[in-house]
Formats: C-alpha cells, sequence, structure tokens
C-alpha cells in the first residue's frame, strides 16, 4: 500500500481545498478568538483579580467588540467557501505521511534512517502516549487551557528534548547501600566508563593507562591533581570529614576509606595502596554499581533550531536535555552481579544474556519484574510516539516541526472532516491522533468509529493502524512491529459505545495485520516476522471505577497485556490516575515537571491533583472532600502490548514503565512510556 504524503490524491484538488480554506478561515478564527474572550483560564482570572484594571481586562473590552464586527463581515466569503470546501473532505485521504531524512551522523547512531541488522539477542523499544489537548483554543479553555499554538510548539520542544538527552543511570545492586555519592560517580567514570556516541553500545571499562596507576591524578575529589589536607584520598589516618560519617563519629573498623593498610583494595583506587586486587565495599569502585551512559543525538540544522536563546524555553528544568536527578540514583536490592540494566535503545553484544536473567531482575522487583517510576522526562531514545487530540490543524503543523527534529517519521493529519457519505453526521475535528517514528513506516491504515454520540460524534475519532519496519534478520527477513493510535468516546455513563469500538478495534487490527502480511507470489518464502504488538492511546475509562465494569472485562485484556493492571477492578499499588484536576492546574505546587513529579510521587499530595473515580459520597470539589479516595486516580491512558509474537520461540519482556510529568502545564494528562525488550531465544555467536 502507498502511504499519503499529500491530503488530496491530485495537486489541483489540493489548490481547491487550500483556496477554499482561506476564505472560511478569517471568519474560523474570528470565532474562536471571540469565543475564547468570553470564557477565562483560572489562571487569568487570578491575574484579573489581583489587578482589576489591568491591561488584559481592557484589552477584552476593545477586542470583543472589534472580533464581532469582522465576524459579520467575513460571513459571506466564509460561506462560499464552506461550499467548495466541505464536498472536498470527501476525497481527502485519511491522514498525511511525512519524512524527514536524518542526517549523516543520525544514521551512524541508528537514530531512525535504517532499521539495521537484528541481532540474535533482540532489541528494546520505548513506546510513549500523550493526551495534548490541542483543540481550538476556546474549545480548550473549557479544559482551563488556553493559547493552542504556543502550547503545541512548547509540547513538541520538550518531547524531542526529553527523549534526546543524554541517559546516565546508577544501579546500586547492594540490599544495604542505597546511595551514591559524588565523589563515588567521579571516581567511576574517571576508571574506565568511557562515554558512548551509540544508542547500540553498552558502556565497558576500558583499558588502564599510565594516568590511571596515579592516585593523585585520578583523585575525583580534585582531578586537576591539587592536594587537600581533609581529603580521604590523600591522608593515611582518619579523617572527621570521611563521606561516609561526615558527623564526625569514629569511623568503623570496616570502613573502606579508613582501611589504606586492608588487603582487599585495588592498584588503580587512589584511596587503597597500590599491591592488591578491588574491594566489593570500596565507595569509589562498588561491585554492585552499573553505569549506563547514552549521548543525545544531533538535532537537523533548520531555521527553527540554528537561533536557541533561554527566552525560547530550551533552559531550565522543563527543556533540558541533562539528565533527572531520579535517572542518577536509583537503588536495586539484587544480590550479586547478575543484574543486568537495559537502558539504551538497542540490546548490544555487551549485553548478550540480558534475557537469560529475567528471574533476577524479577527477585528485585518483586513479582513485576520491571522497573516503574514517575520521571519528570520522557525516556531516553524514545522509538515511537502516539498523541491525541491534535485537533488543530495550525498546531498539528507546528507540533509536528518540532518532533521532526527527532523522529524521522510522522502520520498526522489522521481521520476526515465534513461528510464522509450522505447519511453520515458532519465532523468538524478530524480524529486527533498523531503517531512519530523513529523507524521506517511501512503501511498505515485509518477506521473512524461509527457509533460516535454527543459532542464526541462531532470529531472523526477511530484507530491508526501502522506497521514498521525494525530490522532485518540474518536471512534477509524483515522484522516488523505493529502500533495502534487510538482514542475512544468520552462521555461518561456510555460504557456500551466505548465496548463496541474496542471491539472494531481488535477486528480492524486483526483485519490490517492479516492484508499486510499476505506477499505476492515472489516474495512468498520471505514473510515478514512480527516482533511486537501494541495499542496505545486515551481509551477514556479507568481499572478502578465501578461505573466502568463493562470496558474493564473487555476482550482486548485477554490478547493484550496492561502492565498496571492486575485484573478487573484493581490495579498494581504503583499504577497512577494519569487525568489531572483541571482546577489545579496553575497552581505553584505542580507547575514545573520537577514540582508535578514531587507532589505525584506523595500519596497524600497527589490526591488534590488528580481525578479520582466517581463516588455517590464524594464532595464535587475534589480540595474540599473528606472521605478517603479509591485507588490512585483515574487512568485511562493506556499502552497495551501482546505478550505472544507470531515467532514461537520469540518473547516480549518489560523493561520499564513510566508516568511523565515533562508536560506540566500544557495539557490535563498525565503522559505514560513503556520499553518492551523482544528477544530471539538465539545465542550470539
Amino acid at each position: 500500500m502507498v502511504l499519503h504524503t499529500s491530503p488530496y490524491p491530485s495537486a489541483f484538488l489540493c489548490f481547491l481545498s487550500n483556496f477554499s480554506w482561506a476564505l472560511v478561515f478569517p471568519c474560523y478564527w474570528m470565532l474562536d478568538r471571540l469565543l475564547s474572550s468570553c470564557v477565562a483560564t483560572s489562571l487569568e482570572k487570578r491575574r484579573r483579580s489581583q489587578d482589576p484594571c489591568s491591561f488584559l481586562a481592557l484589552g477584552m473590552l476593545i477586542s470583543t467588540p472589534l472580533y464581532l464586527v469582522l465576524l459579520l463581515a467575513s460571513l459571506p466569503f466564509a460561506l462560499l467557501g464552506f461550499l467548495v470546501w466541505a464536498p472536498l473532505q470527501a476525497s481527502r485521504n485519511p491522514y498525511i505521511y511525512s519524512h524527514r531524512k536524518p542526517d549523516v551522523h543520525r544514521v551512524e547512531q541508528g537514530g531512525g534512517a535504517g532499521p539495521g541488522e537484528w541481532r540474535p539477542q533482540g532489541r528494546s523499544f520505548c513506546f510513549g502516549s500523550a493526551n495534548v489537548c490541542l483543540l481550538p483554543d476556546s474549545l480548550a479553555r473549557f479544559n482551563n487551557l488556553a493559547d493552542t499554538q504556543r502550547r503545541a510548539r512548547e509540547v513538541g520542544k520538550r518531547i524531542r528534548n526529553g527523549a534526546s538527552r543524554p541517559q546516565i543511570k546508577i544501579y546500586i545492586d547492594s540490599p544495604t547501600n542505597t546511595s551514591v555519592s559524588a565523589a563515588s560517580f567521579c571516581s567511576l567514570a574517571a576508571q574506565g566508563f568511557r562515554r558512548t556516541s551509540s544508542v547500540d553500545q553498552r558502556p565497558e571499562p576500558s583499558a588502564g593507562s599510565e594516568a590511571d596507576t596515579d592516585p593523585v591524578g585520578e583523585c575525583p575529589a580534585h582531578p586537576s591533581g591539587g592536594m587537600s589536607a581533609d581529603c580521604p584520598m590523600h591522608s593515611d589516618q582518619s579523617i572527621p570529614e570521611c563521606p561516609l560519617h561526615p558527623n564526625g563519629e569514629e569511623p568503623a573498623a570496616d570502613c573502606p576509606v579508613h582501611r589504606p593498610t586492608d588487603p582487599q583494595v585495588s592498584a588503580e583506587c587512589p584511596v587503597h595502596s597500590t599491591a592488591a586486587p578491588s574491594s566489593d565495599d570500596c565507595p569509589l569502585h562498588p561491585s554492585g554499581v552499573q553505569i549506563s551512559i547514552t549521548s543525545p543525538e544531533p538535532e537537523p540544522d533548520d531555521s527553527e533550531g540554528r537561533n536557541h536563546c533561554p527566552g525560547d524555553g530550551d533552559t531550565g528544568s522543563l527543556h533540558s536535555r541533562a539528565p533527572s536527578r531520579e535517572s542518577l540514583t536509583r537503588p536495586h536490592s539484587a544480590s550479586g552481579a547478575d543484574a543486568v540494566i537495559s537502558s539504551n535503545n538497542t540490546l548490544s553484544q555487551h549485553r548478550t544474556s540480558v534475557f537469560k536473567r529475567t528471574a533476577g531482575r524479577k527477585r528485585r522487583h518483586g513479582d513485576d519484574g520491571f522497573d516503574h517510576e514517575i520521571s519528570a522526562f520522557f525516556p531516553a531514545n524514545l522509538d515511537f510516539l502516539c498523541l491525541q487530540e491534535v485537533f488543530d490543524q495550525r498546531a498539528s503543523e507546528r507540533l509536528c516541526g518540532q518532533l521532526h527534529r527527532y523522529f524521522p517519521y510522522v502520520l498526522s493529519d489522521v481521520g476526515d472532516c465534513g461528510w464522509r457519505a450522505c447519511c453520515s453526521p458532519f465532523r468538524f475535528l478530524n480524529s486527533g491522533l498523531l503517531l512519530a517514528s523513529r523507524y521506517p513506516i511501512l503501511d498505515a491504515h485509518y477506521e473512524c468509529y461509527p457509533n460516535g454520540r454527543g459532542e464526541d460524534a462531532l470529531a472523526a475519532k477511530g484507530a491508526l493502524y501502522a506497521k514498521v519496519h525494525v530490522g532485518t534478520s540474518h536471512q534477509e527477513q524483515r522484522i516488523v512491529g505493529y502500533i495502534t493510535c487510538t482514542h475512544l468516546h468520552a462521555i461518561e455513563g456510555d460504557a456500551s459505545v466505548r465496548c463496541e469500538q474496542l471491539d472494531l478495534l481488535l477486528e480492524w487490527g486483526a483485519e490490517f495485520r492479516r492484508s499486510t502480511s499476505q506477499l505476492g507470489e515472489a516474495e512468498k518464502g520471505l514473510e515478514d516476522q512480527v516482533a511486537f504488538d501494541v495499542i496505545l492511546g486515551d481509551l477514556n475509562f479507568d481499572n478502578c471505577s465501578s461505573e466502568d465494569k463493562l470496558e474493564q472485562q473487555h476482550s482486548v485484556f485477554t490478547q493484550y497485556r496492561d502492565p498496571c493492571r492486575l485484573g478487573p477492578g484493581e490495579d498494581k499499588p504503583w499504577a497512577l490516575g494519569t487525568l489531572l484536576d483541571t482546577s489545579g492546574l496553575y497552581d505553584e505546587e505542580v507547575s514545573s515537571p520537577e514540582s508535578l513529579q514531587k507532589v505525584m510521587e506523595n500519596e497524600e499530595s497527589r490526591k488534590e491533583y488528580l481525578v479520582f473515580p466517581a463516588s455517590k459520597n464524594q464532595c464535587p470539589n475534589q480540595k474540599g472532600r473528606k472521605i478517603p479516595l479509591k485507588g490512585n486516580g483515574r487512568r485511562i491512558d493506556y499502552i497495551l502490548y501482546r505478550e505472544e509474537v507470531a515467532q514461537a520461540d520469540w518473547k516480549v519482556d518489560i523493561e520499564e514503565f513510566s508516568f511523565i510529568t515533562q508536560l506540566a502545564g500544557l495539557t490535563d494528562h498525565l503522559s505514560v512510556a513503556l520499553r518492551l525488550a523482544v528477544s530471539t531465544g538465539e545465542e550470539e555467536s
């Protein structure tokens, strides 16, 4: 199937559509601004209350009558343009596929230019999903959000900056040592852990050099070579400033810093003597600590990327590519050095037996067997991103412009407006779906749900299916993955509508996989191998509400696995709601990704800012409630995956699941991310 790179099959139809929309747009924009002036966000209300005679209030009094006059003047042109634009929508393509070729450096790093050869031990893939609420400004204000065009660009910036940042993780595989000092990290970095520029490589110790044998030159406290009287690295006596007991207490007999004559010492450690092997309990090179560092990928040098200044939003915690604090230290309770950390995009040759150590990973994390966290950043090396509610066309273009600086392949403008048939309802908005990928998209298909009701029927909500090329086997077979993006019916109480849509979702998905797996007569010997099958999107029901019991028991959860779910009506204790209370979006406590992360990590604080399942005894205002709330909020954003793929000997495991706060202040949802490890069951030669 040919991917649609243009909204219309011919240039003439595209010209007619652009011309007619040019006649409609002034009236559309004036109406949007007029309605926006009548609906204020809580932030605008707060500013007006602080200064009733402010410029904002004065501007509204002047602009509202002006918008009304211009709206009436533009109505005749809008009517003429609409008569041309509306019939053209029947011939419009269901999506637009765009591809921006990555630069040479990104090609070398495997940044999406090609799937590359599939290694025997497999790969890992990271998926993200977010509802960004990019409605026309007047409609977005009902969700307490404004300035859709600015938010669209900011959402794209934050996502690409989070995904392309260097990933640094320190894991401590000791049940007793749960902290890593700055000196310890510096020493480890100086003693042989090199920075890798390829996502296909894992940092590994490098060979020692002459400089490594000089304890003074390699001192992590002052690596320039100077010495301090109170430095524990350059003293042979107990120092009160020891990092292991800084309060001045007497050093313990087994303190590794105060044992310069201990026989269990390392020849390369500046703390120990130079005549014995390394110690397991030395704080400068603990055997249980593993470091993984990946470098950011370069961005295309386009017009938007040439001029970066603090005012553009590329500085500070909201946009920085620096690793978040929580990614620097994460304690684990594994015993031994068998624990393997998966943080890079590709499981490389340095992690040959990672899939054989699943049992050890489960011992570390209990029954889950994978990492789960609340993160202020999107995962580094994000491979696939599904967005919902990208309704506004101009906002979609701004968003795609930012995402294309990290994702080479994007499916946008998904769904059909207008009438698709004589008896079908008129769709004022498209589906709002967007799919971005670092891997080539081979095929795509969109289906619109026919059973929308109420205001949801005004949008062409549906399901977007994509087939991506993620690798090539030694037998020259393509290795592919299937991704489904969707946004279900939103009106509460319409459980039957959502269940019907889930039925259609599974039916259409099976048909898409069947149709795209059929090869021509000349290619019958080279059938595609399926690595994964994933569903992402806003399903508009949670797994704890009593009103959503029908959806909770749907067969979709028997065919696909939800990592956050224990069973119908019960989530795992660490699972978090993803729907935020819109009244608190602009509170100082949740105004930044880091502050929102801290609130979400606190069980009591997050109850003030998450929407919880409805209850008859619950107060209308959450902040004034006096009864306990069930669960950890309404989790309506999902990432589901199929455990059993087409190949019997292949296996799909979860590496990590994240709730992401990086879009704080830009949307009323938390984002979610999932990293899957796909193993082939083969040994690397």
